[in-house]
């Protein structure tokens, strides 16, 4: 039976038809039935009078649900642990779910969850008393839907919610191209796209920038959504006839599964540096949790591997590439490295970048090729090198990609600069120290005047990257500009205060601190000489500024603009 996409939610079908469809699908259904497998293997089945599996199994639903709140009638509710544990929500979205749910996936144990009476992290839950277990059962068995106990459901969770889709309609998923690191996954994720679509594929993108065709983004709240949004999202691009997806895993992503079940064949590390240590107990947790893109454990269709290695933390991505058997390809700015892809080369300018381009495949072959680039920044470079080599583990022929890389364009928010009469005016997402570095120092030589820095810290974050940020800043501008970002619940002053932290009387002298965004941006503008150059860092393509859960409509490119136009720049 087929299901129609433009109705899936008015027909329903159960997981026992799951597993005789998808055993059919030579393309899919070896995951899909394993994950079915793992399913209907599970033995722990509370409520509702505990229901055997093979009943279970016949229970019809329509669709999988992660969110409690926008469960209909018949759907299945898949709870799963938080980031941040509160066993006392997610007793809620429980009850809550049960009313509706034909049953529920649970990755937290039920018995324990609803006989806790406190609110302890789920992993300190536990069931003290046979006589608390006894309660919590009668509890559970008053459910008016059967809940299951999956502790491992985000290992098969993608694939679940993929054979439910292909079921409604059995189409051809695109390849999957992915990257992760600190910087430079937008831009790279982009000109895959870029590269593969003007040499004849159909592709798509996913990540910071928007989901969706090329031209025809669609704003995401994560970089990396849910399993659900993801495997959707993936699903919809099969309907589309594409060919080719080139998307941003996260850390958070990866750390968390919600990638589980993409057919990632060709994956590429960037770099890594100091970001999102509110969420990684440290460096090291977050490099684990990059290189878990390069292990086939977790992406069982990876063929290649691409890392830079001129980053530090490039050694534990070759590891476990190696361990996985990948062919692993390499590259970098240094033309002393043996590298599979190296810039032998480099000729930046204001106007895009001049590359000699040196491959070599162990092949006993050595080749030479010019590139010429309109992407802005020697960073540029090192993003242009892995898209290249990504085209090319895609079956592209390197000449073929050397003559289309002149049509390329920057991802929005990404050196973009903006007109203007005099001085050069550029938008950059730096928003890491390491990023702001790149993007001063790629600028600083191009630099007949004064080099200015426009840039903040984002509120509840990171806290320790604070200074950093700043003194990234002060090391690489002539004058630097502290302001807010995007504060979120945090007093932006108090934002600047840890930023000067250890800033000595001559960098003071270089710092000109305003809170307010725009004001400051203004006052660059203003201050700026013809010879300067100015960047507006750490926002980027985004089009708000979060202020007390507030979003307002803020665009560093148009606040630009919009200063230029009012200074008399433009």
């Amino acid at each position: 039976m087929t299901l129609s996409p433009s109705s899936p939610s008015s027909i329903t079908v159960t997981l026992q038809q799951l597993i005789e469809a998808s055993s059919s699908n030579s393309r899919h259904g070896v995951g899909i039935e394993q994950a079915l497998q793992k399913l209907s293997n599970q033995t722990t089945l509370i409520g509702a009078d505990s229901k055997p599996m093979n009943s279970l199994l016949d229970i019809p639903f329509r669709q999988f649900r992660l969110d409690s709140r926008q469960l209909e009638p018949n759907d299945v509710f898949v709870l799963l642990k938080s980031h941040i544990p509160n066993c006392q929500k997610s007793r809620d979205h429980l009850y809550q779910a049960a009313n509706n749910a034909a049953f529920i996936l649970s990755e937290i144990d039920p018995l324990a969850l609803l006989a806790t009476a406190h609110v302890p992290p789920h992993a300190n839950l536990e069931l003290t008393t046979d006589n608390t277990k006894s309660i919590a059962q009668q509890q559970l068995t008053a459910l008016p839907c059967p809940v299951l106990y999956v502790p491992n459901i985000r290992n098969f969770l993608g694939d679940l919610i993929q054979a439910r889709l292909q079921y409604q309609q059995s189409v051809t998923l695109p390849a999957v191209v992915a990257v992760t690191g600190t910087n430079g996954k937008t831009t790279i994720s982009q000109l895959v796209a870029q590269l593969t679509q003007l040499t004849g594929m159909s592709s798509g993108v996913m990540g910071t920038a928007g989901n969706g065709r090329l031209g025809a983004l669609v704003q995401a709240s994560h970089t990396t959504g849910d399993a659900l949004a993801v495997q959707q999202f993936l699903y919809q691009m099969g309907v589309e006839n594409t060919e080719l997806l080139a998307l941003e895993a996260s850390s958070h992503g990866l750390n968390q599964q919600r990638l589980q079940g993409m057919p990632v064949s060709v994956a590429i590390f960037t770099n890594l540096s100091r970001d999102h240590l509110d969420y990684h107990a440290d460096m090291a947790e977050y490099a684990a949790a990059k290189a878990k893109l390069f292990d086939k454990a977790h992406f069982a269709d990876l063929t290649h591997a691409i890392i830079n290695i001129d980053d530090d933390y490039s050694q534990i991505m070759l590891d476990t590439a190696h361990a996985s058997e990948l062919k692993v390809w390499t590259y970098s700015l240094d033309a002393s490295k043996k590298a599979t892809f190296v810039a032998a080369d480099i000729k930046p300018s204001l106007q895009g970048v001049e590359v000699s381009l040196r491959t070599d495949f162990d092949d006993g072959k050595v080749n030479h090729l010019n590139i010429i680039s309109p992407l802005l920044g020697r960073f540029n470079v090192a993003n242009l090198l892995a898209a290249i080599a990504a085209a090319v583990a895609l079956g592209i022929n390197v000449e073929h990609i050397a003559a289309v890389i002149p049509q390329l364009q920057g991802a929005v928010g990404r050196m973009q600069r903006v007109p203007s009469n005099d001085g050069c005016f550029i938008v950059d997402y730096a928003h890491t120290p390491d990023a702001l570095s790149q993007v001063l120092a790629s600028l600083k030589t191009h630099c007949k005047g004064q080099l200015w820095a426009v840039f903040g810290c984002g509120g509840d974050r990171d806290t320790g990257k604070r200074p950093l940020m700043a003194q990234a800043g002060l090391a690489g501008a002539d004058k630097v500009v502290l302001t807010a970002d995007n504060p979120r619940t945090e007093d932006p002053n108090m934002i600047l205060q840890d930023m000067q932290a250890g800033m000595s009387a001559e960098q003071y002298q270089r710092t000109h601190i305003e809170p307010a965004r725009q004001t400051a941006i203004e006052y660059a503008v203003s201050q700026a000489a013809a010879d300067d150059i100015v960047v507006i860092a750490g926002k980027g393509h985004e089009t708000y500024q979060e202020i007390d859960n507030v979003r307002y409509d803020f665009d560093d490119s148009v606040i630009l603009q919009q200063a230029l136009a009012q200074a008399g720049r433009v």
